[in-house]
């Protein structure tokens, strides 16, 4: 037997979240799976009464134990709203996705954290949470909750921003690839999805040629190798490209392939606003611990800040390890 996607789905009542839910049905979820609709609260226990000085003393020396506030905090009014907010959430998934499995839960405490530690338990195959992130000076930022998320979280998550479209409106697919196997991963879990009839998706490749610095221009042997080099990348790049189109043409879609050059968080973005896409998907290789997430970077989470649509960040299975000929992804840094 086949075992059900596991989806854990963050909802906090917001505008994004209802966008989130809104996205699922342009995701290509499978028919059945099991959902689980989580809303966090935080809530902090009432300070000591005023006129009990011993008390207050007391209580100015000593961190409130977690058992108490959790105890508190399921007598609170606070933690029953969140409960309440997931249900509804699940009920309104239920009438999209009748044949899901469906649960609520609410959970006390930081929202990013309390998915995660969910997650850990759970073992979801795929973490839905909204977006939060819009500055006036572009979408330059995540919320922290989708952050959080997406730096920490082990399986793959969907930033989700919902689209108006009109009926019948053929859901677009852009994929980033480069070889590695964590793109590899992102064009095999588009291939798995359960996708309406014309969808359309678009591989691209994102080549950053080496430019020979100034002196390097006038040195025969090394403006001929850095030439040499792009060339090679250009081949590989193309041999990607053919053999994700393969994979993805088994699934009925139609498939349309491209190289372009620059930076991949900016390309990937300006490729879907300009297509319309509904979501980028990317691969991601999960580092050891959050320190090195920060020093290297994450361009996936840089694409999933810039982008006007959905993005979802493809996080492998863990396994024995690749070949040693394989490239290390360019949307692979968190």
């Amino acid at each position: 037997m086949t075992q059900k996607m596991k989806i854990l789905i963050g909802y906090d009542g917001s505008d994004c979240a209802e966008a989130a839910l809104d996205d699922l049905q342009r995701a290509g979820l499978p028919p059945v799976a099991e959902a689980l609709v989580m809303s966090v609260t935080e809530i902090w226990l009432p300070p000591p009464p005023l006129s009990s000085y011993e008390v207050f003393e007391r209580a100015r020396q000593v961190h409130v134990p977690a058992d108490l506030k959790r105890v508190y905090s399921k007598g609170s009014a606070a933690t029953g709203d969140a409960q309440s907010l997931a249900e509804r959430a699940a009920v309104r998934l239920r009438a999209n996705f009748p044949g899901w499995e469906m649960a609520a839960a609410a959970s006390v405490g930081s929202s990013s954290r309390d998915l995660i530690m969910t997650a850990d338990r759970w073992q979801p195959d795929l973490i839905v949470v909204g977006s939060h992130g819009r500055s006036k000076l572009g979408r330059l930022v995540l919320g922290s909750v989708s952050q959080g998320v997406l730096t920490h979280a082990r399986c793959s998550v969907r930033v989700a921003r919902g689209r108006v479209e009109e009926p019948d409106t053929p859901v677009r697919i852009v994929v980033g690839v480069d070889g590695s196997p964590a793109s590899r991963a992102a064009v095999g879990e588009v291939k798995s999805r359960v996708w309406p009839l014309k969808s359309e998706v678009r591989v691209i490749a994102v080549n950053d040629p080496l430019t020979p610095t100034f002196v390097g221009q006038f040195i025969p042997p090394v403006a001929k190798t850095i030439e040499e080099s792009n060339r090679a990348d250009r081949e590989w790049l193309k041999k990607c490209l053919e053999s994700s189109s393969q994979q993805l043409r088994r699934s009925e879609l139609k498939v349309v392939t491209e190289i372009r050059e620059g930076d991949p968080k900016r390309v990937l973005v300006e490729a879907a606003e300009g297509w319309g896409a509904d979501c980028i998907f990317v691969g991601s290789i999960g580092f050891g611990n959050p320190f090195e997430r920060f020093v290297l970077g994450s361009v996936s989470a840089g694409i999933a800040a810039r982008a006007h649509c959905s993005v979802e960040v493809v996080r492998q299975r863990k396994t024995n390890g690749g070949s040693n000929h394989e490239r290390q992804s360019k949307y692979s840094s968190n």
